[in-house]
Parts: C-alpha cells; sequence; structure tokens
C-alpha cells in the first residue's frame, strides 16, 4: 500500500491508480465476489428443490425491473472490453476477466433473483456497493489526471471510458439493492409470528413506508406535515404513524430473539445482542457513514490543483479546467451532505428502534419480579435516563471505526504531500494524544458512574416524598424532606463537577491536538527541508480540518462509549435477573389450594426486609367453595402467607402451595389505575351489564355512582387519590368479582369501611356472590370468622391453629380464644346502658335522628368528569425570550458568558491567522526563516490553546450552576404547592422533569447552546473570509442566509411542537412504569400481563412516533440548507475562476476556499444545533414551568404569629364551614357549625365517603373553606401561617406512610427526642420487641414504603410518631383500622392515656373505638345529623349513632 501511495503525485496519474497493488487487492476482492455468488447461486437452487424458498413481493416493481436492466450494460461493457483487447491480439488484463466473470455471474444471480421473486442476497448488494465506490473514486481520478495533465487521451482512454460509463449504472444499482434490502426486512418482520402481542389489528401504513427513494433522499414524504404545521397548530393526531420497524413490538421481538440467542451461546452480553438485532441496518448504516467519509476526504485532494490553478494563467484551457473542478467540488460535497443525512437519520431510527425494544425489555422484568424487590427509582432512571443514553450512542457508533479510517486517508494525504517522515510525526503526535486520553476516558467513565448512582438515590427519594405529599404537609415536615432531596443533589452535582471538569479536559485536549499535529508535522519538514508550497500547506491544513471533525467528537465519543457502557451494564444487571417463574399444576377435581409443608422467606440476603418467614409444618387440603379466614396479631405473617399463596415469596425449602384454577387478589393496600371507574372494575374483560351492576350493588357502589357527576366513567387520580379509603377497598373488591375467578384471596377488605357497608359487603359478596367460590381472607374484624369453613391463626409466621369457629372456640388457653376474648371485651365497651335519657342533638330538624342508611353522601374529595385529571399542559409557539434569558442569567447573572465568547473568538482569530501564515510565509522561499516560519506558527496556535483551556472550563462552571439553580427553583416551586397540585398531577411529570429534563439541562443544553453560539460565530468569519476574497460572495451569501432563515422558520412551526410532544408523549411511559410496579402482583395474579405489555408497547409507540418525526423534520431542513451552502461555496469556486489572476491573493483565496470546504458541515452545525437547542431548551421551559408553581398559603406570617405555646385548650370552632373542591362541583361539607371543646375527646362517624376526612383536610387547610372560619382557641386558621398551624397539630392518617431510612428517623424526623423518649413511645406501641429483633435497634433499616413492615406495624409506628410529637390537638383517621382486636384494644387505652389532656378528634369505622369519646359527631351528606355523648345517643334507638351500634352488635355477636 504505501508503495502504491509513494508513486502518487499531485498529478494523481491513474496509472499509478492501476499499479500492480491496487489491482491486486480489487482481484482478491472480485474473486471473493465471484466464489460468494457461486455459493449462493447453488445454495439457492438446493433450497429450491426443497421447497424452502421465500418469495417476496417486492420484485414485481418498476425500480426492480431497473435494476435488472442497469446490470447488463456493466457486464456487456466489460465483457466487451476483453473481447476488444483480445480481437486486438492484447494480452486481456487478469483483472479484467476476473472482474468480467463477477459482472456476469452478479447479473445472472440478479435475473434469478427477479424471477423467482427473491429479495437481493445481501452478497449482491454489497457487490454493487463496493462496485460503486470503486468506479466512483477511478472516475475522480481520471477526471484529476485529465484536468492535471490536459491530455485528451485519458478521457478516451477504453478502460476509463468503461469506468464512466458505468458508473452511473452502478449508481442506480446502489440505491435499489439498499432500498429493497430494507423492504425486503421489513416484509420478513411483517411475516414473523409475533409471540409478544397476538395482535391481530393492522397498522397504518406510515409517510415514510409508502416514500420513493428520491422522496427518500430528500425528506419530502414530510411536506404534507410541514404544510400542516404552518396552517395549524400540530396535534399529537397530525402525525403520522412510524414504520412498522421502529414499532415497539418488532423492535423487542428482534431484541429478545437475538438475547435469547446469546443465552444458548453460554453468553447473555446484551451489548452482543443488540448489535445482533440491528445488524443489517447498522450495515447499511455504514455505507452511508463510509461513502461520506470518502466524499469528505476529496476537497484536500482537489484543493491542490485549484490552488496551482489559480497560479497560473487566465487562458481559455485553464477557465474550462477551473470550470470543471468547481463542479467536481460541488459533486463531491453533494454526495458528501446527501450522504451524511442519511447517515444521521439512519442512526436515528436505529436508536429509536433499541431504545424502545429496551423500554419493553425492562418493562416486562419489571412485571416478572416478585413483590417488593424493584424499586421505582431505579425504574425510573433506567428509562430515563439508561435508555437515553444507549439510543445516543448508535448516532457516534460509528465513529469507533471511522476514527482510524480518516486518520489512515489523512496519512495517506500526507504521506503524498510531504513524505514519510512528517506523515510520521503527525502519527506519532495523533497515537501521543491518544494515550493521554486514555486515563481520562477512564476516570470519566467512573464518574459518569458515580453520576448515575446519585441520581438513583436522588430519584428513589423523589419518588417516594411525591407519592407521601400529603402526609409531608400534614406534618409539617416538607421542609425538612426538601433539604434531604437538597443534600442528594449537592452529592451528585459533586461527582457532576468532577464529570463535566473531566469532560473540559478532554475537550482542550483534543481541540488542541490537530495544533499539535500540524506544529509538529510542519517542524519535521521544516528540520528535513522539505520543500513547502501554499498548494501543500494548504492541502495539509485541509486535512487537518477535516481530521479535525472526528477528534473535535472523540470526546463526544469516549464520553458516550463510557456512559453508553455504564446504562448497558445497569439494564443487564436489571434485564438478566433471574425472576419466579409459576408453574403449573394438574388440577385435582375436589381440591381448590393444597399446603404442602415448607419454608417461605422474603429475601434473606437483604437485611432489610423484616417480613416474617412463612412456615407450614404439615399439609393442609382445602376444598374447592370453602372459605377460609386468617387471623392473628399484628405482624404474624397474615399478608405474608397470602403472598406465599400468590407465589410472591421465594420458597426456602419443602413444598410449595399448589392453587388450582383462576385467582383474583385485593391487595391491604389498595391499588386503583388511572382511568375511569368501569375501567378499573372490568380490568380488560368485556362488559356484562347485568353481572356489571349485580356486583357494583353487592360492593355497595351504586350509591356512589349516583352522587359522580359521570357515575362509573369517572376519572380516577393517580394511585386512587381521589377516592376515600373505603371507596378504593370497594372497587378493588369489585375488580376481583368481576374477574370471575376459582380461587380469591382477600387481604382484610373490610377495614377502610363503615360497619354497615363491612356487613352489607361480606353478606352480598362473600356469602352470595362468592357462594362457589373458594375465598381465603384475611380480617381483624373476628365477627366474620364464624361465617367460614376454616380458620388459620397464625402468629409468627407459623399455623399455630386450623379449624372450624366451634372447634377452635372450645380451647379456653389457645391463640384464637385469647383474640376472641379481646373481641369480647371490645364489645363491651358498645353495650348500651339501661337507664333511659333524653337524647341530646345538634339543632338541625331537618337531619334529627335521620336513618342514614339509605343514603350516600360525597366522596372524600372530587371525582368528577374526565376533565378531572387534566392534560399535561404544553406551551405553544417559540420557546419564549424570557426562558433564554433565564437560563444565560442563571450562572453569575450571564457575567461569564461574554468572558467565553471572547476566548472563542480570540481562539479563531488565532488559528486562523496561524493558517494563513503558513501560506503566506510558504509563497516565497524568502518571506520568512525556518525559525521564524515555525516560531510564530507555534506561538499563535499555542495561543489558540490557551484561550480554549479557559472556555471549556468556564463553560463547564455554567453549566453546573445552571443546573444547580434550576433545580433549586423547581424543587423550592413545588414543596411549595398546595396538596392539590399534587392531587390532580401525576408524580411522572414532576419525576420526568427532575430525571430527564434536569439531565438535559446539567449536561446538555449549555454545550448545545454555546456550540450553536461558537458555530455562528466561525461560520460568519468563513463568510466574511470569503467576501474578502471575493466581495459579490457578500451579496450572494445574503440571499442564501435569507433563504436559509425562511426555511428555518418554516421548519421550527412544526419541529417546535413535535419537540415539545416528545416530553408530553414520555410522561405515559414513565407513570404506565410507575402504576405497574406498584400494581405488579395484582396483574400477574389476574394474568393481565399480555394487557399491559400492549398499553407499555403503545405509548412506547405513540413516544417513538413523535421522536421518529422530530428525527425526520431536522433532517428535511439540513438537505436544503446543506445544497444552499454547497451552492454558495460552488459559486465562490465561480466567482475565483472568473476574476483576474491579478486580483487574487493565491494564500488567501486558497485559505478561503480552505475554510469554505467545511462550510456545508458547519453549516449543518449549525442548523443542527438551532434547532437541538430550542428542543432542549423545551426541558429547559418545562422545569421553569414547575418553578412557578401557584404556591400554597405562606408558611409563617409575621403579623399573624401565634404564641409559642399555642393553643393551650385546644378548643376547635367551625363556624358555618362550607368546603368545595373545585367550582365546577358539589359542596362536600355544608355549613357545619360546632364546637369541640378542649382536651376532650370527639369521634366523627359516618357511611363511607360522608365528608369526614374532608372535615379534617379542611382543619389542616389542605383544601381553603369556601365559606366560614375554623378557630382554635380564638385563632381564625385561616389567618396564620400553615407551618405555625400543622406543626401543632399531630394526626394519624388514614393511610399509614414510612419512609426509606430507620426507624429513628422514621420516628423523629426532625431529630427533636431522645433515645429514651422513643423507646417509650416504642414500648406504649408494643413496638420495641418487634424493633429489638434486629441488631441495629433504633437504626432498624425502613425499606421504601414501609415495604419491609406489614399494614398494621406501619400503623403502630405512625401511632408512635403522633404520641412523640406530644401535640394538644391530635387527629386520628382510622388510625388502628389494620390491627387486630386485642392490640386495638392496648393501643385505644394507650391513646387515652397519652392524650388525656389534649383534644382528640377520631374517625373510625369500628364502633369500639370511639364510643368511650365524649362526643360524637355523626355526618351525612356532608351536614350535622347529629352532635351529642355516644351514651345519649345510643339510649334513643331512632337516632343514626344508635342504628350504628346495633348495626354492629348484630354483626359481631
Amino acid at each position: 500500500m504505501w508503495g502504491f501511495c509513494s508513486s502518487i503525485d499531485f498529478s494523481f496519474s491513474f496509472e499509478v491508480f492501476e499499479s500492480a497493488s491496487m489491482a491486486a487487492i480489487l482481484n482478491i476482492g472480485n474473486v471473493c465476489f465471484f466464489l460468494w455468488l457461486f455459493i449462493w447461486g447453488f445454495a439457492a437452487i438446493l433450497k429450491q428443490r426443497r421447497g424452502e424458498t421465500t418469495t417476496f413481493p417486492i420484485n414485481s416493481s418498476r425500480s426492480s425491473m431497473i435494476t435488472v436492466v442497469s446490470t447488463f450494460p456493466i457486464m456487456i461493457s466489460h465483457i466487451g472490453f476483453c473481447l476488444y483487447k483480445f480481437i486486438k491480439h492484447d494480452v486481456v488484463p487478469l483483472d479484467s476477466i476476473v472482474l468480467a466473470l463477477t459482472w456476469c455471474l452478479a447479473s445472472v444471480v440478479t435475473v434469478y433473483s427477479f424471477f423467482h421473486r427473491r429479495k437481493w442476497p445481501l452478497v449482491l448488494v454489497l457487490f454493487w456497493c463496493l462496485s460503486t465506490i470503486h468506479y466512483f473514486v477511478s472516475v475522480a481520478f481520471i477526471l484529476i489526471n485529465y484536468f492535471t495533465s490536459k491530455d485528451m487521451h485519458i478521457l478516451l482512454s477504453t478502460s476509463n471510458l468503461i469506468h464512466m460509463t458505468t458508473l452511473p449504472f452502478s449508481i442506480i444499482l446502489l440505491f435499489n439493492g439498499v432500498t429493497f434490502c430494507c423492504i425486503a426486512n421489513k416484509h420478513k418482520e411483517l411475516e414473523i409470528d409475533e409471540p409478544l402481542l397476538q395482535q391481530t389489528s393492522e397498522r397504518s401504513t406510515s409517510a415514510f413506508t409508502n416514500s420513493g427513494i428520491w422522496n427518500r433522499v430528500t425528506f419530502n414524504w414530510l411536506n404534507p406535515l410541514f404544510e400542516l404545521g404552518r396552517i395549524q397548530k400540530l396535534e399529537f393526531h397530525h402525525v403520522p404513524s412510524i414504520p412498522e420497524s421502529e414499532t415497539a413490538e418488532e423492535a423487542a421481538y428482534l431484541l429478545e430473539e437475538s438475547l435469547h440467542k446469546q443465552k444458548t451461546r453460554g453468553s447473555a452480553v446484551l451489548s452482543m445482542a443488540i448489535l445482533r438485532a440491528i445488524r443489517p441496518s447498522l450495515a447499511i448504516n455504514a455505507i452511508f457513514a463510509g461513502v461520506n467519509t470518502l466524499a469528505s476526504y476529496m476537497g484536500p485532494i482537489l484543493i491542490t490543483s485549484f490552488v496551482n490553478y489559480l497560479s497560473e494563467d487566465n487562458n481559455d484551457s485553464s477557465y474550462r479546467k477551473g470550470l470543471i473542478l468547481s463542479c467536481i467540488f460541488f459533486m463531491a460535497k453533494t454526495v458528501e451532505s446527501l450522504s451524511q443525512r442519511q447517515w444521521y437519520f439512519g442512526a436515528q431510527r436505529i436508536g429509536i428502534r433499541i431504545r424502545a425494544a429496551l423500554i419493553v425489555l425492562i418493562y416486562k422484568k419489571s412485571l416478572s419480579i416478585k413483590y417488593g424487590t424493584t424499586s421505582n427509582g431505579k425504574i425510573v432512571n433506567l428509562i430515563n435516563v439508561d435508555v437515553e443514553k444507549i439510543g445516543e450512542f448508535f448516532w457516534h457508533i460509528h465513529g469507533i471505526w471511522l476514527l482510524p479510517v480518516q486518520v489512515l486517508l489523512a496519512l495517506i494525504i500526507l504521506y503524498v504531500n510531504l513524505g514519510f517522515a512528517p506523515s510520521m510525526a503527525a502519527l506519532i503526535s495523533t497515537i501521543l494524544v491518544m494515550i493521554i486520553n486514555t486515563p481520562l476516558a477512564n476516570m470519566q467513565k467512573d464518574f459518569q458512574t458515580k453520576v448515575m448512582e446519585s441520581k438513583d438515590s436522588r430519584i428513589k427519594a423523589t419518588s417516594e416524598v411525591l407519592k407521601s405529599m400529603r402526609v409531608l404537609k400534614l406534618h409539617s415536615w416538607e421542609s425538612n424532606f426538601k433539604k434531604k432531596l437538597i443534600a442528594l443533589r449537592e452529592k451528585e452535582e459533586n461527582w457532576l463537577k468532577k464529570y463535566l471538569y473531566t469532560c473540559s479536559s478532554i475537550a482542550f485536549l483534543f481541540w488542541t491536538s490537530p495544533t499539535l499535529v500540524s506544529v509538529s508535522t510542519f517542524g519535521v519538514c521544516i528540520f528535513l527541508k522539505t520543500p513547502l508550497t501554499p498548494a501543500v500547506v494548504l492541502s495539509t491544513l485541509a486535512t487537518f480540518r477535516i481530521l479535525q471533525d472526528p477528534i473535535y467528537n472523540l470526546p463526544d465519543l469516549v464520553s458516550m462509549v463510557a456512559q453508553a457502557k455504564v446504562s448497558l451494564d445497569r439494564i443487564k444487571d436489571f434485564i438478566i435477573k433471574d425472576s419466579i417463574t409459576d408453574q403449573d399444576f394438574v388440577m385435582e377435581e375436589h381440591v381448590a389450594i393444597e399446603f404442602e409443608p415448607g419454608e417461605y422467606a422474603w429475601d434473606t440476603n437483604d437485611l432489610d426486609q423484616r417480613h416474617p418467614t412463612i412456615k407450614i409444618s404439615k399439609k393442609i387440603k382445602i376444598p374447592k367453595g370453602y372459605k377460609v379466614a386468617i387471623c392473628g396479631s399484628v405482624g404474624a405473617g397474615k399478608s405474608s402467607l397470602l403472598c406465599s399463596i400468590l407465589g410472591e415469596i421465594p420458597r426456602v425449602s419443602g413444598g410449595r402451595i399448589k392453587v388450582f384454577g383462576s385467582k383474583a387478589f385485593v391487595p391491604q393496600s389498595a391499588w386503583i389505575q388511572t382511568g375511569t371507574i368501569r375501567d378499573n372494575i372490568l380490568f380488560g374483560r368485556e362488559m356484562s351489564k347485568g353481572f356489571y351492576d349485580e356486583i357494583v350493588d353487592g360492593c355497595g357502589l351504586d350509591r356512589d355512582f349516583a352522587t359522580w357527576v359521570d357515575g362509573d366513567l369517572s376519572i380516577v387520580g393517580e394511585r386512587g387519590l381521589n377516592l376515600s379509603g373505603g371507596q378504593k377497598q370497594r372497587i378493588q373488591l369489585a375488580r376481583a368479582l368481576y374477574n370471575d375467578s376459582d380461587v380469591y384471596i382477600l387481604d382484610d377488605p373490610f377495614s377502610a369501611v363503615d360497619a354497615h357497608t363491612g356487613a352489607h359487603m361480606f353478606k352480598k359478596c362473600l356469602m352470595n356472590l362468592l357462594e362457589k367460590k373458594t375465598v381465603v381472607y384475611v380480617t381483624h374484624q373476628l365477627e366474620f370468622l364464624s361465617a367460614s369453613d376454616l380458620i388459620l391463626v397464625i402468629k409468627d409466621g407459623i399455623i399455630v391453629q386450623s379449624g372450624n369457629y366451634n372447634d377452635l372456640i372450645a380451647d379456653p388457653t389457645s391463640e384464637f380464644a385469647r383474640q376472641i376474648a379481646a373481641h369480647s371485651m371490645s364489645l363491651n365497651q358498645v353495650n348500651p346502658p339501661n337507664e333511659p335519657k333524653t337524647l341530646t342533638t345538634f339543632p338541625q330538624p331537618s337531619h334529627h335522628g335521620a336513618p342514614i342508611g339509605p343514603k350516600h353522601e360525597p366522596s372524600r374529595t372530587r371525582v368528577g368528569s374526565i376533565d378531572t385529571i387534566p392534560q399535561e399542559e404544553s406551551q405553544s409557539g417559540r420557546v419564549k425570550f424570557t426562558v433564554y434569558s433565564t437560563f444565560i442569567t442563571s450562572a453569575c447573572k450571564g457575567a461569564l458568558v461574554p468572558v467565553i465568547l471572547v476566548c472563542h473568538i480570540l481562539f479563531l482569530a488565532l488559528q486562523m491567522g496561524s493558517n494563513y501564515w503558513m501560506a503566506w510565509a510558504t509563497e516565497d522561499e524568502g518571506r520568512a526563516s525556518s525559525k521564524t516560519l515555525i516560531g510564530i506558527f507555534v506561538l499563535l496556535s499555542g495561543g489558540s490553546s490557551v484561550f480554549i483551556l479557559v472556555r471549556a472550563f468556564l463553560l463547564s462552571v455554567i453549566a453546573i450552576k445552571t443546573g444547580q439553580n434550576l433545580f433549586l427553583q423547581m424543587i423550592n416551586s413545588v414543596f411549595r404547592a398546595p396538596v392539590s397540585f399534587f392531587d390532580s398531577t401525576p408524580s411522572s411529570r414532576i419525576l420526568n422533569r427532575s430525571s430527564t429534563d434536569q439531565s438535559t439541562v446539567d449536561v446538555d443544553v449549555p454545550y448545545r447552546l454555546a456550540g450553536l453560539v461558537f458555530a455562528i460565530i466561525q461560520l460568519v468569519i468563513i463568510i466574511l473570509l470569503m467576501s474578502h476574497v471575493a466581495w459579490p460572495i457578500f451579496v450572494l451569501c445574503l440571499i442564501i442566509i435569507a433563504i436559509s432563515i425562511w426555511y428555518q422558520a418554516y421548519y421550527i412551526t412544526t419541529a417546535r411542537e413535535l419537540a415539545r410532544m416528545i416530553g408530553i408523549q414520555k410522561s405515559p411511559i414513565q407513570h404506565h412504569f410507575s402504576e405497574s410496579i406498584s400494581g405488579a402482583s395484582t396483574i400477574r395474579c389476574f394474568n393481565q400481563e399480555i394487557r399491559f405489555i400492549i398499553k407499555c408497547v403503545r405509548v412506547i409507540d405513540d413516544y417513538s412516533r413523535v421522536t421518529f418525526h422530530n428525527t425526520a423534520t431536522m433532517e428535511w431542513l439540513c438537505v436544503r440548507i446543506n445544497f444552499l451552502f454547497n451552492l454558495m461555496f460552488f459559486l465562490l469556486l465561480l466567482v475565483l475562476v472568473h476574476l483576474p489572476r491579478s486580483s487574487i491573493d493565491p494564500s488567501l483565496a486558497g485559505l478561503a476556499v480552505t475554510y469554505g470546504l467545511s462550510l456545508n458541515v458547519l453549516q449543518a452545525w449549525v442548523i443542527w444545533n438551532l434547532c437541538n437547542v430550542e428542543n432542549k431548551m423545551i426541558s429547559v421551559e418545562r422545569i421553569l414551568q414547575f418553578a412557578k408553581i401557584q404556591s400554597e398559603a405562606p408558611d409563617t406570617i409575621n403579623d399573624f404569629k401565634p404564641e409559642p405555646n399555642w393553643p393551650t385548650r385546644g378548643q376547635i370552632e367551625l363556624r358555618d364551614l362550607h368546603v368545595q373542591y373545585h367550582p365546577a362541583l358539589p359542596t362536600v361539607l355544608k355549613g357545619i357549625t360546632c364546637i369541640f371543646p378542649g382536651q376532650k375527646k370527639i369521634g366523627v362517624v359516618g357511611r363511607t365517603g360522608c365528608g369526614k376526612s374532608t372535615l379534617i383536610q379542611a382543619l389542616f387547610r389542605v383544601v381553603e373553606p369556601t365559606k366560614g372560619c375554623i378557630l382554635i382557641d380564638g385563632i381564625d386558621v385561616s389567618k396564620i401561617g400553615l407551618h405555625d398551624l400543622r406543626s401543632k397539630l399531630g394526626i394519624i392518617p388514614q393511610d399509614p406512610t414510612l419512609f426509606q431510612g430507620t426507624m429513628r428517623t422514621n420516628l423523629d424526623p426532625l431529630e427533636e427526642h431522645s433515645d429514651f423518649e422513643i423507646w417509650e413511645v416504642l414500648n406504649k406501641c408494643r413496638l420495641a420487641d418487634i424493633v429489638r429483633q434486629d441488631k441495629r435497634l433504633l437504626d432498624t433499616p425502613v425499606a421504601e414504603d414501609g415495604e419491609n413492615w406489614s399494614v398494621g406495624q406501619r400503623q403502630l409506628v405512625c401511632l408512635a410518631r403522633a404520641l412523640l410529637q406530644k401535640r394538644s390537638i391530635l387527629v386520628l383517621d382510622e388510625a388502628t383500622a389494620s390491627i387486630d382486636t386485642e392490640t386495638d384494644n392496648v393501643m385505644q387505652k394507650t391513646i387515652r392515656e397519652e392524650t388525656s389532656r389534649c383534644t382528640v378528634i377520631t374517625i373510625a369505622h369500628r364502633i369500639p373505638t370511639i364510643v368511650d369519646s365524649d362526643l360524637v359527631l355523626v355526618l351525612d351528606q356532608g351536614e350535622i345529623a347529629e352532635y351529642d355523648s355516644p351514651a345519649r345517643l345510643q339510649r334513643d334507638g331512632s337516632s343514626a349513632f344508635s342504628k350504628l351500634v346495633n348495626e354492629f352488635l348484630r354483626r359481631s355477636l
């Protein structure tokens, strides 16, 4: 190869091109293709005889016919050349014979494939591609040789005529072959059996799929979308569908198939599976990348001839030469631009495909991982950050092999220009730079890993805080938890600083590497006295400038490879993770569940898991139709036993629990999907109106439907936030009933409903609708045990007793008898006294003593029409200037921006000055000595490097400070938002901004924005340089720039809306993930995985749809702008050709042409950054949108600050209190007027959803009254700050909430109490013994959402937390609903003792819990029905409270 290169001078003799070494390479290639084609043809004939062929209707098209016809002129040309040589008795060259035979065989294969309706073989397409490249290079050298030597014999040479004749036909073959390969792959994918979803619906074809070659090359298939975007605001339904190959279904299937093949080979390498899945597309994309690289190096080759041409005398022959050189320049730049656009678009398509496939795989794995082992925060980061990084990596992947190819091509040109030693100096310098970069790249990878780990922790904590925001605000703890999030962000910021500073070092190294290479190269030339001319210098500098692109991009490539490696490892660890799979069993005729002796435990390697181990000591068979009740104390293992039945807990030893038939599960913590009530109940099944109505009536939901605006079509908010606890429980029970399963597993379904509703549900559902079904239910309501066929008593994870009710009650010393005794004690508190007294009611005669059985009340919060859960807001039109100004001035008020701009301008000036100095000084030998020449060049180049270093580090400083400032603005605003904001805003929207958008702001937007400004400055300087050389160019530039601006304005109206849709369409993916993970056990139990995967695929396709078209629109613009700037460069060349030689400075003109070579690349970079900046700035816009949320009332109001010891008495007065959640919804509380005396116990009762919780929310100012007021010790609570109010009130919420951390941080998050005080309340709440089981004591870990504690234990922790705070007003909202009766009795006693001097407001469905209150408030439809002491209310048999008590007693006895 080096022998070939050494024989080339700038005349580029074509005879040299046909030297022996090159001919040998071509011969070897042709022989290989000949053998490959022959083997393929032989195998195809064998397959046809066996009947294994597959037909493809694509080959019946007109393009296929053109392809077949195009092969014959090429074949005939080569055969004719051989015959011509033979007839003339010349020696026929061996390479010509081989080439002719190969084309003959290729033509036969083409015809065979056409008539047998087969796709073009890969070997044939590769042969066409390489032949086209060969012909293109050959023709280019022929023309260069002609213009250099001016010898017409070169053009008239037979072999050269054949090359020029066959080039157009080979280009046709190339385009048709690549296009048909793509279509054939899609055809193959369409015929693949669809095991993932088994969908029968046909997808609508996309505009891209139906477009032809010309439309794809120019992206004209997007014109209808642009026209629509110009006329009106683009909506999602306007965006066409995506090609079949980019759909999540197809992409996931191919990746899963590839991953399976990797596993069967004993390797589970995700990266290899990905490459295998996209191999055809990646190969086609590599061809475009290779063509682009070859075309880009035509500039340095041609520039020598053009500079020499400018130094010659002006005559007719030189004028023609100049025109033809200009045309070749223009053609090369056009090929370079078009191939680059196809390359980039193809890379983005691959990224979309991989992104969709990985998200589907992560989702499927998250569904298959058993209960309690999946971190929501980690999943969010996997899909928001890691998958995105891998998708972006495929935009850079070809840089891995293109970089050495580009360096090799550059070295060949340098070798030809300067000789062996200077080119070796350039190679050594390049290698030295890469060696220096190695430790920096390793550091960058390590820092990136740390950034991702710290981001995981922050997102996980953010997710937990958002889910618990209501509790945080009720306790006034939001400021403390905000500090924790800020601390996690600061930890992330520290790693981010190290990462960005490392990136700056790499950027500095590679920005200065061309300078280092050029200094070393020219230094060796001067030392060896190699002759330097302006043509040689400018050609060398042009080579360095083209080499700058891969070297400039190398920091991004190294960074992207490091990030992709980290992300791939993280995703691989998650996807490859083993998951428990269910096994089918042989059905037994009369058995529903069979317990084999065995032991079950949560992850024994995880110290955070505190669920008791389940031990089954003997075999138990549960017949079909049995009702099995499970009872036990708090933390005994009841829920864990149900999970073991469902297969959610790993089996440690022994046999497994077998469930025969379909299952339905009702978890203790209700899982409700966002959507309509009806969708939640149907849960994917078809509507059967009669059965549906029967179930709705059985669950007592018909009365709820009557009060809601849209009935069962009302929308439920995220996690059912706008439903009461009882409503959520009844909806999920209805979901289980409608599933019509064989076995029902119910985890304490009656705890969240009142006595009447519970009795109704038990009678209608368990005893009626499920009469012939097998039901296993956990309950603390022991009154429901007698109706069961079998009772399992569990203690410490062991079934200590089993049998029917009468058998178990017969043993007075048993665990069951002890619980029954506690239940009897509780009933004794409720029995009404015998002596009659007058009933005292609150003076509201219309409701006095009114029975409340047939009525139903408004829900706890609003459940309205579809508009209840608003769609995510998005801005329209351009990103406003205020967004840019806010971003730019976030760091140091923008003071560093001018410094960075000055540094960049000086860098460009010094770099351009050094290049001009070399060209000018070498024009005449005596202009500068060798020392002066290299000295000034080193001085100018070194100065430019210094400014680059300053620029890089200042840019990192701005990026770090800006990201942190915007994060603080958003987090402060979110934490100050009212609770209603979190009720109506899915947490996925906030998490999306906190993860994806924040990452974009941290490491993307500053560099994109700076890159845009830097590129514009460089573009302006190049245009000024070109205008200085040829002034007419300035006018032409203005016209072309004006057209470009028009195109950009036309483009941005559509692209902007597409970019906004990207953020909006990504939130549903995250929301679906979060919702599915929290309900994974329910989804698995109902066998609904396929339906949820279908929905996952749908939301991914919606996201891919806008991403695909957003990417394509950018390429649409770049194709057009590229052409315009190529035209500008062509016009510059034409002007230089026409100008008199006396008016041209060859050095300066050559410098302008040298810089003009990169004009299209630079312009594409400007346009790409211009569009990307606005698209990326949408992330800033979205963060700022959440930085300006309307705040709730101030935390403190200095003019109305209560005394430090307020409230002293704890008296609460309600004056004409009206509460309405929304002006369009009904009033929930209607004129409540009463007084809660200080230091008294007030019980609040009423049917589910009557407004009890709303009353508490009004007290805490979660919702503000529309009329009336609340006074505490005479102070209007609406006049004081929220922190001053809420910090003085205590509450135990209906949904017990624990936070990840330790027991100490959960009990005392503000760190205000000693260990002695904490242990004291733990003893009082019966938690001390449980905590002492762990050697870490108060540092006993609490997992995310408190998953390693039972629901009952969580309620006890919340009770201990409230007692530790010692508030003078305490609210208990169903505080003991999930604990057993015995523990409840003890807790009620503890509460009475510890709150003897407090005002206690108790909301409870258990009558014994509130019967010892001083006063009872009975609510009905948001109004007071009765308000008196419980004793007086009980004595009046017509009172609503008395009826509730009697109903409870009837149910319990």
